[in-house]
């Protein structure tokens, strides 16, 4: 009697362990895709957080202080001609108009050494001309006619008895020699000089008491045996110009003049030939009622900076029109100070400069950027000079109350602004203003050019070319697997395109930039052309099929109709490449590339079409797997209860099946464009790689991801051009980010809305 009872306390007790075994796998279940969910968004967040990180230097403001004021190293009632340092920032050096170079210890202003420049008895120096910085020559002129070349020097040594310490030995060199070189035969003073050297090559520009402007070549050649210097010479006079010169700037690679003058004038003089200068434009660079206060010429010798009486302050340089001449043309203002410009000093290396005005302010400028770094009044009284250290760590002020005053500079990105980033940059040397990036060059006065747009603009063009071919291919064919295809049919092909998912994006490149680029540059209309003829073709083939007997489509079994359009897929090909070379040899001059470009439309064998055709083959497995699941998950019942009531396949198909897969099926394209954003190796290797801003479905581009790829491993660690590569990797977040959250918030509406059906 008992027998039933036990059974049915087993059966009772065997269903709550297996009850409690499944709670305790499904509560272990949720933990593993909670922890799993949670890991996903760490790691997203790190990622985040560790781009921000990196990127955060470049928009930190620019530290300059704290200011210590010393006394006027070397005699204090001798006028300061010129500030210099050397790259250490241990040493400053400060030119006096009686002609001594001290040398100063930059943080206590103690002098180091003092050298007296070697002037006959009775001789004066009655002008200073300072040269490019990153040379350390300056020229002395003198009150004979005759013109003293300088040159700073710093020895570095290590004392082993003191633990390797530095030791910097300041000295002067005369590049010219000792004696000073004659300028003017007539003797008279030098009232005004501009100085530049390079390379064994000086050029000195002076004018005398009397208004003449003398222009002299200097090339020091050395004896190897004897250690004799022999100096060769080549004067010229500026002509027809006897007006008082306010300052005079020779660029340093000694091919161009500037000379300020009437207080709102500069000339500009060809001076390649030093007998033969060229007058070449003269420029109105201050409006009536202002003048030209203080000028200088920034590193690498291509723009002035002009400082006025009313404050402002302004960049000019050459821009060539399209006969090849020059013009100095206005291209940039800065903030103003609020008084006069009283001083100027370029960096050594890069676009910034430092101004000072009659009310003692100071401003820290950089000219790329177009910004302000960094604005403060330093001393009571207006600012007579100014000066940086060769790294720009260091500012040098000295005002009219007698003291100098140092401050120590932490500036590592001035050129990183909005504008430089984003909007168009007048570049130095350029005709116009551009969207350019260009991260280095040869030559240590190269102006780094850090637009962004260019590559954000190439990383948009590749996936919207991609998706232009992908999305649509992708989605008509998931449809016709998921819901017309037989299912024989459907287990050879599902499998066969996403295999296609599997191979790696570096052979698709490697294929694309060396067979389908030179195929589609050889075969360009036929190219195109494949795209009209093959939707022709495939439609006549419908019509044709439509139109068969019923027998004859007997022959062929349910869901296998689409491999009959193999064939007419390859005879479209074949006919648009038959037909391309005779119309293009009738229209198009038998070349059609060349025919483009003789019209005006740039073609780059590596274009836009072809990434679009090879990242379309790569996008098109993403976009068909996710796409075809949505469509084949939707519940038979649905379908079945369409047509049941009357409804044909199409009519089940659009009101149906593809608004209850519309969540998938957005999804899949979102993830998709994602896919085609952040390609790397595809573009890399078939775009060409030019950054340049152009919509043209026949030009190159790169994106941001083929930069980072290319560039990054160039890049050293903590620059500018370093950071703004994981700001490129910052902005790729945030445009995935922004994307990929929209598909979401899309695909859940589209989920509720249609969740009903």
């Amino acid at each position: 009697m008992n027998t039933p009872t036990s059974e049915l306390t087993g059966m009772l007790a065997t269903f709550s362990g297996a009850l409690r075994a499944r709670m305790v796998k499904d509560w272990l279940f949720r933990q593993v895709m909670t922890l799993g969910g949670i890991s996903v968004i760490v790691a997203i967040s790190v990622i985040f957080f560790y781009l921000a990180w990196v990127a955060w230097p470049l928009v930190k403001p620019v530290q300059v202080g704290p200011w210590q004021a010393v006394t006027l190293p070397g005699p204090a009632a001798e006028r300061t001609l010129f500030y210099s340092g050397e790259e250490q920032r241990e040493i400053g050096a400060r030119y006096t108009e009686g002609g001594q170079v001290v040398f100063f210890d930059l943080k206590t202003g103690a002098p180091r050494a003092t050298f007296r420049m070697p002037l006959a008895a009775g001789v004066r120096i009655t002008s200073f001309g300072a040269g490019d910085p990153s040379h350390h020559v300056h020229a002395l002129g003198l009150s004979d006619g005759r013109v003293l070349v300088v040159q700073e020097k710093y020895d570095v040594t290590f004392d082993a008895a003191q633990n390797n310490r530095r030791i910097i030995t300041p000295s002067i060199e005369y590049p010219l020699g000792e004696a000073p070189v004659v300028l003017d035969e007539q003797g008279k003073p030098i009232q005004s000089l501009t100085v530049a050297s390079a390379d064994g090559s000086t050029t000195l520009v002076g004018q005398t008491a009397d208004g003449r402007i003398l222009v002299m070549g200097v090339s020091a050649r050395q004896n190897m045996m004897t250690g004799e210097v022999t100096l060769e010479r080549s004067v010229g006079v500026i002509p027809d110009f006897m007006a008082p010169v306010d300052r005079m700037i020779a660029e340093i690679k000694q091919r161009e003049l500037f000379i300020a003058h009437g207080g709102r004038f500069i000339r500009h003089y060809d001076i390649t030939d030093k007998s033969a200068p060229r007058f070449v434009q003269e420029k109105q660079v201050v409006p009536e009622g202002d003048r030209v206060t203080a000028l200088t010429i920034l590193s690498g010798g291509f723009s002035l900076v002009v400082g006025t009486q009313q404050g402002r302050l302004a960049q000019w340089f050459l821009v060539r029109d399209e006969a090849n001449n020059p013009h100095l043309t206005h291209i940039r203002d800065f903030k103003p100070l609020p008084a006069a410009v009283t001083a100027l000093a370029p960096e050594y290396f890069r676009k910034g400069f430092v101004a000072g005005d009659a009310r003692g302010n100071v401003g820290l400028y950089y000219a790329t950027s177009q910004r302000l770094l960094w604005e403060g009044q330093v001393t009571p009284g207006g600012v007579r000079a100014a000066g940086f250290t060769p790294r720009a760590n260091a500012l040098m002020i000295e005002g009219e109350d007698g003291h100098l005053r140092i401050a120590q500079v932490k500036n590592d990105h001035p050129e990183v602004s909005f504008y430089a980033l984003w909007q168009r940059v007048w570049y130095e040397s350029y005709e116009k203003p551009d969207y350019i990036w260009q991260s280095a060059a040869a030559t240590n006065d190269f102006e780094p050019k850090f637009s962004l747009s260019p590559l954000t603009l190439g990383s948009v063009k590749a996936a919207f070319y991609a998706m232009l071919l992908a999305t649509p291919l992708a989605i008509f064919a998931a449809i016709y697997s998921a819901y017309f295809m037989s299912p024989a049919t459907r287990r050879l092909a599902k499998p066969t395109i996403e295999i296609m998912e599997a191979l790696p994006t570096v052979i698709l490149g490697f294929l694309a930039g060396l067979w389908l680029a030179p195929l589609v540059e050889n075969n360009l209309l036929a190219t195109l052309l494949s795209f009209v003829t093959i939707p022709i073709l495939v439609l006549v083939a419908a019509y044709v099929w439509h139109r068969l007997p019923i027998a004859w489509k007997a022959w062929v079994p349910e869901g296998w109709q689409a491999v009959l359009l193999l064939p007419v897929v390859a005879l479209a090909i074949w006919l648009a490449f038959f037909l391309g070379h005779p119309l293009e040899a009738r229209f198009f001059g038998g070349y059609m590339p060349h025919w483009l470009n003789q019209h005006g439309i740039t073609y780059e064998q590596r274009n836009s079409l072809v990434v679009g055709l090879a990242m379309g083959f790569a996008v098109t497995p993403t976009i068909f797997s996710i796409a075809e699941d949505a469509i084949f998950s939707v519940p038979k019942h649905l379908t079945a209860g369409s047509l049941a009531l009357g409804a044909t396949r199409w009519q089940t198909l659009k009101n149906i099946v593809l608004l209850t897969a519309s969540p998938g099926i957005f999804s899949a394209v979102m993830i998709g464009l994602g896919r085609a954003v952040g390609e790397t190796m595809i573009v890399l290797m078939a775009t060409g790689n030019t950054a340049v801003m152009d919509l043209s479905i026949f030009t190159g581009f790169r994106t941001l991801a083929a930069n980072i790829g290319v560039e990054m491993p160039e890049a050293a660690v903590g620059t500018t051009h370093f950071r703004l590569l994981f700001v490129s990797a910052l902005v790729l977040f945030g445009f995935t980010f922004v994307v990929n959250t929209v598909a979401e918030l899309v695909r859940q509406r589209l989920r509720r809305r249609y969740s009903a059906l």
